[in-house]
């Protein structure tokens, strides 16, 4: 069994076949599934790599555990800072979306999983590592770093504007798509209304606490006029949209809508303009003689610890953010989300609890590795997913995280220590995704009735 496998795990590193666990008892997995998760993993590599070198312990970690270190760096005088720093993520996030708009533009025009491009896209994972690896290392070769990285910054800032909002039009997808599948059982079967009105009571409810929360933590009542304003704007608009939905006017073209939808919206738009008021240059009040920072969250007091906890939970929302964005913004279900209105192919909803898998019941060419995983060649008749789409995707995500790590446009001497420390631009980049995730809900709202025969059954 151990030659087997190292005879399928030779083939998927340096032949077209798929990439399997070794162990027998893995559950069958899907080529195309088995693809999507090895881009990830090394999406997930590199912004490690961004995230590791944004810190400053890392330059110290080195100077400690490396032998020799500070004499190479005394002959290679200024290289040595290249390493590290907002550059080296600009160098390393340039070699990483150069890689995936390379393959974006490789794999146009692919149908099925039977042509060498696909072969190419679906397998050679070492050769593609070690090609990826090359991009990333080639980026510090760039000659005229100062015209680069503004040039190469202003692309970012359009690129990651992008696919925020690829990500917003997909939360409003999966809105929609929660309500429809999980209403759709309701004819069947009761109980899927009661988990309806459970789900949506606590999704408001969670967004009513996020609200009271932020109310009492983020507003003063000598400073924080912003806070106070977009709280009670966002606030306003949240519970618009929630009456918009169930009006009779959208009701009567859209009888699966209701209060789900906008519960999730509201849960996010809470989440944003925390996140936004949490990235505010922070601000102080003089009370007894003493200056005081008043409208911060409570565990982001300014101590060692609370920092390296808030850093660690907002790294680990970014990077599932932008991985669910990437993973599922190019199957043939979302990609009617891009086009943010207009009738997609009638579908035939089950209602199920995880609705965002697909179904099981499809009969594919089942292949035994010998060697551990079977795999389901799922392919073969077409393309599951858009191949050339699905890298341009992630082209987009490489640009975001490149431009979040670094935060955005104040990206001089800055760590990752500090990613939620406060800065204007952060700040008004979440608080207008908050505006235009609304107005993105409203026009999926208010579209039949402007163009009534797109979406006439």
């Amino acid at each position: 069994m151990c030659t087997q496998c190292c005879i399928s795990q030779l083939a998927c590193c340096c032949g077209s076949a798929a990439c399997v666990c070794c162990c027998n008892c893995c559950p069958n997995i899907k080529q195309s599934t088995g693809t999507r998760i090895m881009y990830a993993f090394y999406f997930l590599l590199v912004t490690i790599v961004c995230v590791i070198m944004m810190s400053p312990k890392v330059e110290k970690e080195m100077r400690e555990n490396i032998p020799f270190y500070d004499q190479m760096c005394e002959k290679s005088e200024e290289n040595c800072q290249t390493l590290v720093g907002y550059s080296a993520v600009y160098k390393v996030c340039f070699g990483m979306a150069c890689f995936f708009l390379f393959f974006a533009i490789f794999t146009i025009r692919i149908h099925n999983s039977t042509g060498w491009r696909a072969a190419v896209h679906n397998g050679f994972w070492l050769v593609k590592f070690i090609v990826l690896v090359a991009c990333c290392v080639g980026g510090f070769f760039i000659p005229n770093e100062e015209v680069f990285l503004e040039a190469w910054r202003c692309i970012g800032a359009g690129g990651g504007f992008i696919f925020l909002l690829i990500q917003l039009m997909l939360l409003v997808k999966f809105a929609h798509r929660w309500n429809t599948n999980w209403s759709s059982g309701v004819t069947h079967n009761r109980l899927w209304y009661a988990a309806l009105a459970f789900v949506t009571l606590m999704l408001f409810s969670a967004a009513v606490g996020a609200l009271v929360f932020m109310g009492v933590f983020y507003t003063d009542s000598e400073a924080c006029l912003l806070n106070k304003v977009f709280l009670g704007i966002n606030g306003s608009l949240c519970l618009f949209v929630s009456l918009l939905a169930i009006s009779p006017c959208i009701q009567k073209l859209q009888p699966t809508s209701g209060l789900l939808q906008p519960g999730v919206i509201s849960v996010y738009v809470m989440y944003l303009t925390f996140s936004a008021f949490s990235s505010k240059p922070k601000e102080t009040v003089e009370r007894n003689g003493v200056n005081t920072t008043v409208c911060v969250f409570p565990i982001n007091s300014g101590t060692e610890s609370d920092k390296q906890i808030v850093t660690a939970v907002g790294a680990i929302i970014l990077f599932g953010c932008v991985l669910y964005s990437c993973l599922t913004s190019t199957t043939r279900r979302s990609s009617a989300a891009l086009r943010v209105y207009g009738n997609s192919e009638p579908e035939i909803e089950r209602a199920r609890c995880c609705f965002c898998c697909g179904d099981n019941t499809d009969d594919y060419d089942e292949e035994n590795t010998g060697g551990g995983q079977n795999v389901n060649y799922d392919e073969r008749e077409g393309t599951i997913y858009g191949y050339a789409c699905f890298h341009s995707v992630f082209f987009l995500g490489s640009l975001y995280v490149m431009m979040t790590v670094t935060n955005w446009f104040h990206y001089d001497n800055h760590q990752i220590e500090n990613l939620l420390d406060g800065s204007w631009s952060v700040f008004w980049i979440k608080m207008v995704s908050c505006w235009v995730c609304l107005v993105l809900y409203m026009w999926t709202l208010v579209a039949p009735m402007v163009f009534p025969k797109r979406f006439e059954a």
